[in-house]
Formats: C-alpha cells, structure tokens, sequence
C-alpha cells in the first residue's frame, strides 16, 4: 500500500469519526420530535368522550337573545359523551382546553331537533285535575301513565271545553349560540 493510500484512508476514518457526532444529535432530535408528536396525539390535553366536564356558558338565539347563563351560579357538571345534555354542547366542549373560552353555533339538529307540529295535543278539558285552571302560556307539569315519565307543556290556546298545549321544547326549531367557558376536566 502506498503511503498516499494510507493518508487517504486514515483521513476518511477521521472524518466519519467527526460525523458520528452529527448523526447522534439529528437522530436524538429526530426522536424527541417523535415522542412530543405521539404524545400530543396519543395524550391530548383537551376533553374527549368520557372526561368529567365542568364549564360556565351562556346560550342566546341566532339574534343575540340570551335564553340561559350559568355564569357567576353554578356550573355545569356533565360526562362526555352520555347524552346528559344537548349532542351540540357535547361536540362544543369536545378538545377545548381548561381555561379556554370559546363560541360554538349549534344547529336545530344537534341542539332541541326541529318544531314537531304532531307534539301539538288538544285535550278536553274535563280531564284537567279540578284545581287546575289552564291560562295560555303557563306551562303545566304532566306525568305521563304509565311509564311515569315527566313532561312540560305550555298551553297555547284555552275553549270552555278544550285545552290545547305544545310538547315541543320552548327552543324546538332553533339554532343556538353557546359561549363556553371551560373551568374543569378530570380525565375519564
């Protein structure tokens, strides 16, 4: 071998030896990189199905009319993913972060469905208890046989003889407008 050869390749071996720090540093970062990643997707810091939620909100009409608040009372306390409230709210506070603050539309379907016209009853009104006396636009508390499921229904229209009332939830047809406020997660 020449001594030329030699120079050569004990030049090479140096200069592999000068990058194997290199390759070290990339595929430590290149790991690390991969480890945050994984645990982002595999651990999201947001709620998901099954997380305790609490949160404070304020729900108002397309048109800014506030029809309900939480805020400075108590807050909502609710499982994701139960079906304990409506499926709109759900999918609202789903990946929000404690602390966040956000505003989610709802559409009529995921919030009190569409007006059901066929929830609209007209009854005698000889079947009312005696001690009550129907105004238009008061809601009665009704017990339904026999399963004795709960229902509230607001009286539309009073005749000496009839009564008729609507079932439909007051915000049936609606789309609604929540502002969340995410005080509290607890991992489910």
């Amino acid at each position: 071998m020449k001594k030329s050869e030699k120079i050569k390749g004990k030049e090479a071996v140096a200069a592999k030896k000068r990058l194997y720090p290199k390759l070290a540093m990339i595929a430590a970062a290149g790991i690390l990189i991969l480890f945050v990643v994984g645990y982002v997707l595999l651990n999201p810091s947001g709620a998901k199905s099954g997380d305790m939620v609490t949160i404070e909100y304020t729900g108002s009409l397309a048109d800014g009319t506030v029809f309900d608040s939480n805020v400075n009372s108590t807050p909502l306390t609710f499982i994701i993913g139960q079906g304990r409230v409506m499926k709109g709210l759900e999918d609202g506070v789903t990946g929000m972060s404690q602390g966040e603050t956000k505003t989610v539309k709802i559409p009529v379907d995921k919030a009190y469905g569409p007006y059901n016209n066929a929830l609209i009853h007209i009854i005698n009104r000889s079947t009312l208890p005696a001690n009550i006396t129907p105004q238009v636009g008061s809601v009665l508390k009704i017990t339904r046989q026999p399963d004795g499921a709960v229902d509230y229904v607001k009286i539309i229209n009073v005749t000496p003889s009839t009564v008729t009332w609507d079932e439909n939830h007051e915000l049936a047809g609606k789309d609604l407008v929540f502002t969340i406020r995410m005080i509290e997660i607890q991992k489910g």
